[in-house]
């Protein structure tokens, strides 16, 4: 490894994640076949044991979360239909708008609550009448986690149920599911993969992405019915995400599923560690992560000092991104040493 490599702290964003030794080892070792013609045995295998452990009829490779959610919108709705949304999921907007874009599909935002939900009043208002007059209303999409958070689970299924009962379909954007399932575990004492069963429970699908707190290089799988996934394998030839030897991909996503998945109550732990170690700084207000993100105002004085902030922060080998609030995203590429690193290089910018 590059020297430079070892000593940066990256906390941008679980995405800076490379693949460990042993899991390049399972992508060089991966049977291949063709995938566009369904006989790559590793995707079919990736494919098949999400499902399985989600509760799934069916599964597909695709390579990026945003065609994952997009493929998902499109399958669900038709053009002319519209989909329920919040204002700050990524599938509405971090995802250039694609189901409007290629897809036709009118995204309806609502404003998120405090705990990252949308409020069962505001969902059931946005549902339109059926009227010429309106965009028919298809879909409830939310996202877990959000900006970090767990949505509450009570919310969550009181949510999804409301959107059954009203004939919408529910999609769920899981690009850090097993995050979410981690801190639900924590707070059940359920393993893991049992919260993630019960997450998605609730919904006709999700797009579970392999490429975040997971660890693999590139990769989301979406889950659904056969016939649903049957309509989202159409759309995916369609935007360009079919591919060959797709194996090499999908062999590291199965080595994250087997591997990568009980490790993320470390990440957890190390966003912990950071926010307290940030702790009564003067110009830092630091909430308390949930997952493995720490979002941290700067107040008072402090505020218009972000971006000198940051530089001085790579300076010191740790990278951030923020103006006014500061993200710092914990990861399996970061140690708790160099969580402490980081810690001390924030406490020298503030002299704290």
């Amino acid at each position: 490894m590059h020297k430079l490599a070892e000593k940066i702290v990256d906390l941008r964003s679980d995405t800076v994640t490379r693949p460990s030794a042993a899991m390049q080892a399972a992508m060089a070792d991966a049977p291949l076949g063709d995938d566009v013609f369904g006989d790559d045995p590793t995707v079919n295998t990736l494919q098949h044991t999400l499902a399985e452990q989600l509760g799934f009829e069916a599964a597909l490779l695709v390579p990026t979360g945003t065609q994952s959610n997009l493929c998902a919108i499109m399958a669900h709705c038709q053009r002319g239909d519209e989909y329920i949304v919040g204002q700050m999921a990524h599938c509405y907007r971090w995802e250039g708008g694609g189901a409007a874009v290629l897809g036709s599909v009118q995204p309806q935002p609502l404003t998120h609550q405090a705990d990252g939900m949308l409020a069962l009043a505001d969902i059931e208002a946005a549902i339109k009448p059926d009227d010429a007059h309106f965009a028919r209303t298809r879909l409830l999409a939310l996202e877990n986690t959000i900006g970090g958070k767990l949505l509450p689970f009570d919310a969550l299924q009181q949510a999804t149920e409301l959107a059954q009962t009203r004939g919408l379909a529910r999609h769920l954007d899981g690009a850090r599911l097993f995050n979410a399932a981690t801190a639900q575990a924590a707070l059940t004492g359920a393993s893991v993969r049992t919260e993630a069963r019960r997450i998605v429970g609730n919904f006709d699908s999700v797009s579970v992405c392999f490429s975040k707190g997971l660890g693999a290089p590139v990769g989301s799988v979406l889950c659904g019915s056969r016939d649903f996934i049957q309509r989202a394998h159409r759309i995916r030839k369609m935007v360009g995400g079919g591919m060959r030897q797709a194996g090499v991909l999908a062999a590291a996503a199965l080595h994250a599923l087997e591997y990568h998945v009980d490790r993320l109550a470390i990440d957890h732990a190390n966003a912990k560690r950071l926010a307290e170690g940030l702790a009564g700084i003067t110009g830092l207000e630091v909430q308390a992560p949930q997952s493995n993100m720490v979002f941290v105002q700067l107040t008072g004085a402090a505020r218009t000092r972000g971006p000198e902030l940051l530089e001085h922060l790579k300076t010191q080998g740790v990278l951030a991104l923020g103006l006014y609030e500061l993200r710092f995203v914990t990861h399996l590429d970061v140690d708790s040493a160099g969580i402490d690193r980081a810690t001390q290089a924030i406490r020298s910018f503030f002299h704290a």
